[in-house]
């Protein structure tokens, strides 16, 4: 498995390749490609590479999904026995981000999907073994 820690929006991210993620607001139109440089961490097979702070020659591409409006938070405040009451809402701005890969000194740690997965055969009995099988039956019965 392969995954990277980037910075991006003020939080640090925990991304692996073919996955999506929900982030602050980027200025860039979806269905359009994003780099980011600021990679703090690169984990593949069992090798880790950490930055200090960021690890050089590291980037991680993506592609916006989407933009949207997160869910509304409330914030009241009230003093007792002051009549004092203010209710404001706010709805975080984010990006849905989908992961495409992952590069390390020119090394690119791409998604490759589900590999063609054999699917399970089961066992057909054929018609004759399906008869012998009831008269054995039929002849157990009497």
């Amino acid at each position: 498995m392969t995954y990277a820690i980037i910075e991006t929006g003020g939080k640090q991210i925990r991304v692996e390749p073919g996955r999506f993620y929900d982030i602050e607001l980027l200025a860039i139109e979806p269905d359009e490609k994003v780099t980011i440089d600021s990679v703090l961490l690169v984990q593949h097979d069992g090798e880790v590479t950490i930055g200090q702070p960021l690890v050089t020659g590291a980037t991680v591409e993506g592609t916006v999904m989407r933009h949207y409006r997160g869910r509304k938070v409330l914030v009241y405040k009230m003093k007792p026995k002051k009549k004092t009451r203010k209710k404001r809402g706010h709805r975080q701005e984010i990006t849905r981000l989908m992961i495409d890969s992952i590069t390390l000194n020119g090394e690119v740690f791409a998604f490759e999907g589900e590999t063609e997965k054999e699917t399970p055969v089961l066992y057909e009995t054929p018609a004759e073994e399906v008869e012998t099988a009831a008269e054995e039956v039929e002849t157990a019965a009497e």
